[in-house]
């Protein structure tokens, strides 16, 4: 007999998404999975109830019945209070941010259960059907480039009208990777002209292929596992010159830069604020982790020398129904290496995905970053 396996709902401020849809319960109880869903976790997202029973789910009342079974699946990592509810031993598989997160992370340490942190995996080709942050970073940038779109006063495309020809606007991305090309896509779809930088230049030939004109500098800044490595002082200097003279230029400016479990690097200072002409945008993905943009507030939009400067948190959420989609489906590869073909769970971890993922393993932190923070206080 197959394993039990809990989906919550979302209890994070704001988060309308689902760890888990009806499309992919329909596939893990045919496995043999015994899949138990709380009444509402999928409204916000356009799934009922009515939809995950259909799928062969049984949909609980309340969130212990989802919370006491063998695997739990969230969205985002649980809260001190919603780890009392998981039995020692369990399984807990969802995007951890545990660097953030420390109560948490040290509540699963003490109540004995093993965490499976998704942002977390390797980011090797095995990996790729499973990686949540690539999944929802698309969802993100498709998002910026619309809220760019609704913010500026402009339009996107190029017009001919009756009271002349309406010049397209300029659209500038920063940073070239998930997120960003998937901007990069929709601006260019919309109409703009899009420019696009990135440090690293590999990311030169994916930006053109979209259509966009990539700011080349004469530095390659490629670090490992694909992300961008920091600059040094002088390449800094150079980078903030020719950002500083596209920013200025730019009608909408998508900030996308971050480098994993830092401070997001800050790419538009004040002062490059007030050379943009009034009425431009800047949409600041890295609000969370500091803003990419000096002026930002995370959650908030606000006006600075005539400049809109938006800081959006939890872009996936707006688009709940295919981020939880795409969610769904990188749950259900990453669980082709928890589950054997019968629904039960695999005795060998010994998976190089599941090494890296792992965070918390039956009472003890076993990433050492983590591990390390979760050490310095109680």
């Amino acid at each position: 007999m197959g394993i039990s396996l809990g989906v919550p709902k979302e209890t994070a401020a704001g988060e309308r998404r689902v760890a888990l849809v009806p499309e992919v319960v329909s596939r893990l109880v045919k496995q043999g999975v015994t899949v138990r869903v709380q009444s509402t976790a999928g409204d916000a997202a356009g799934y009922p109830d009515t939809a995950y029973a259909a799928a062969g789910a049984t949909v609980v009342p309340t969130a212990d019945g989802a919370f006491s079974s063998e695997v739990v699946l969230k969205v985002q990592g649980p809260s001190v209070p919603e780890v009392s509810l998981i039995p020692k031993g369990s399984l807990v598989v969802a995007q951890m941010n545990a660097s953030r997160n420390l109560p948490m992370v040290r509540a699963l340490r003490n109540g004995g259960q093993t965490a499976f942190a998704l942002e977390l995996l390797p980011r090797i080709t095995r990996a790729q059907s499973m990686d949540v942050l690539s999944s929802q970073a698309t969802v993100a940038g498709y998002r910026a480039a619309l809220i760019g779109a609704e913010l500026t006063p402009k339009f996107f495309p190029m017009l001919t009208t009756a009271a002349g020809t309406i010049r397209p606007a300029k659209v500038l991305v920063l940073g070239a990777g998930v997120a960003g090309l998937m901007a990069i896509a929709t601006a260019h779809r919309l109409g703009a002209i899009v420019e696009a930088y990135d440090v690293r230049r590999a990311a030169g030939e994916q930006v053109r292929s979209l259509g966009a004109k990539f700011l080349e500098l004469a530095i390659n800044a490629e670090g490992q596992g694909g992300y961008a490595r920091e600059l040094t002082p002088e390449e800094k200097v150079q980078e903030a010159e020719m950002v500083d003279r596209a920013v200025a230029e730019a009608d909408v400016v998508i900030t996308t830069a971050a480098i994993p479990g830092r401070k997001a690097p800050v790419l538009v200072r004040a002062p490059t604020v007030e050379k943009m002409r009034p009425g431009s945008v800047i949409v600041d993905l890295a609000a969370e982790t500091g803003g990419n943009c000096e002026l930002t507030r995370a959650g908030e939009q606000v006006v600075a020398h005539g400049v809109t400067i938006a800081g959006p948190l939890n872009l996936p959420s707006d688009l709940a129904f295919h981020a939880s989609l795409m969610f769904a489906k990188n749950l259900q590869s990453f669980l082709g290496l928890l589950l054997t073909s019968e629904g039960g769970l695999v005795t060998d971890r010994s998976d190089e995905i599941l090494v890296a993922s792992l965070l918390v393993n039956a009472g003890e932190i076993t990433h050492a970053p983590t591990k390390e923070l979760a050490e310095k206080s109680p």
